[in-house]
């Protein structure tokens, strides 16, 4: 099958996934935290520890995906098939927890499949559409993770408010009986590709030496290292900001309706982030690019910092215009300029790790800040984490600022 324009069936329906990969299974939990706490219990850093069994789960999910998609190279639609359907039904499940174990366990689950979809349905979708619009492309399917924010905070009333004690539940099912319709639909638009034939065992040694250097393209500090290490960053920044904001606004007694738009604001902004972060890096296929957006986010973050609900608000859209979408975007399309195509799928799941690493220890260091020096302290320390993965793509950008420097070889 000849490949396709960035808009086209398969990178819609992987993006109505994303929303449901990163917006409901991922970043919809900070949203519903306050209602957990409120029925099950728990601190508020308690809870954000049970975010970091998520990504765990989401850790292992990575780690795990490489030697399976080379072990079973021709079964990669069946794998990433199996994994959305069953994220879907996990978030399903989760909606029935009583105690915080039965919830961290569902945590892990739901953070174990969503890794293994996230480098599958990009991987998948990626393959069909040509390689000068395939920034664009992914720029649209990370936009559905913006939608699924969008469509959290919209119903935020109803998940939040203290008079609504198991609305987070209904939500969560929805948003599950949603993940199992966007895998439907997503097998079906790609179901009728040719899966790629096995390899002879000559073939399959060659790629696993291949895989080897990839490992050492990406640890390289001559090659990928300091876009590696900004990856990594950014995961713990945003997700420290994601996990406790919304915990910060109900804190501060702004009504829920307000709290809930100021979220649905990241979301919306992220709409158009990811159109004109993928046009952008499309354009200039640079770690200076990447920066920027970075840059900005910084400074959003700083916002909470000012005890000001608009300036609050302001960093947020910020966040969700420039450096929320832009971040992992950039990233796939810069490692799909660097890396050979067969090695795609196990260069993006390691640097994926590194990034669900970052995820992993984000919400620890914010927890820590928020039993020290209180929710709005745990929000602003993000910043921190975030101006670092900045600087680290700015130092990618200036080792590969020369075009010959485009294209990166594996080998040493």
């Amino acid at each position: 099958m000849g490949t396709k324009s960035a808009f086209n069936r398969v990178t819609l329906w992987a993006s109505l996934l994303f929303a449901v990969i990163l917006g409901f299974s991922r970043l919809s939990y900070g949203m519903f935290l306050p209602g957990i706490k409120r029925e099950i219990g728990g601190s508020y850093s308690l809870l954000g520890i049970l975010g970091t069994v998520n990504f765990i789960g989401y850790l292992i999910g990575t780690l795990c995906l490489p030697p399976l998609v080379s072990r079973f190279p021709e079964r990669k639609h069946v794998i990433n098939r199996m994994t959305c359907l069953l994220l879907g039904l996990a978030m399903i499940g989760s909606a029935f927890s009583h105690h915080l174990a039965e919830l961290g366990l569902w945590r892990f689950v739901i953070g174990l499949f969503s890794a293994f979809a996230t480098v599958l349905v990009l991987s998948i979708a990626l393959d069909v559409v040509r390689p000068a619009e395939r920034g664009v492309a992914s720029g649209l399917i990370w936009l559905g993770g913006s939608a699924g924010i969008l469509m959290t905070g919209l119903f935020a009333p109803f998940i939040i408010d203290p008079s609504r004690l198991e609305g987070w539940r209904y939500a969560w099912m929805a948003m599950g009986v949603f993940g199992v319709i966007a895998a439907i639909g997503f097998e079906l638009v790609t179901g009728d590709r040719v899966s790629a034939p096995m390899s002879s065992p000559k073939e399959s040694e060659t790629r696993d030496q291949e895989r080897v250097n990839v490992y050492r393209l990406l640890l390289h500090p001559k090659k990928l290292l300091f876009l590696t290490g900004s990856y990594f960053f950014f995961g713990s920044g945003y997700i420290i900001y994601f996990t406790y904001l919304i915990p910060y606004l109900v804190s501060q007694g702004i009504p829920s309706l307000y709290a809930g738009l100021i979220w649905s604001g990241i979301g919306f902004a992220g709409l158009f982030n990811g159109w004109l972060g993928g046009k952008a890096i499309d354009r200039w296929p640079s770690g200076y690019t990447l920066a920027t957006g970075l840059a900005l986010g910084t400074i959003g973050v700083i916002g909470v910092t000012a005890n000001h609900m608009i300036v609050t608000a302001l960093g947020a859209v910020t966040i969700g215009l420039v450096s929320f979408i832009t971040p992992p975007l950039m990233t796939t399309a810069l490692l799909r300029r660097h890396v050979p195509h067969h090695a795609y799928t196990a260069c993006l799941s390691l640097a994926t790790a590194f990034f669900a690493s970052g995820q992993i220890i984000g919400p620890i260091i914010g927890g820590v800040a928020v039993e020290r020096h209180g929710l709005q302290s745990g929000v602003a320390s993000s910043a921190i984490f975030m101006a670092i993965a900045a600087l680290l793509a700015g130092v990618h950008g200036q080792r590969y600022r020369r075009p010959a420097d485009q294209g990166v070889p594996v080998g040493d």
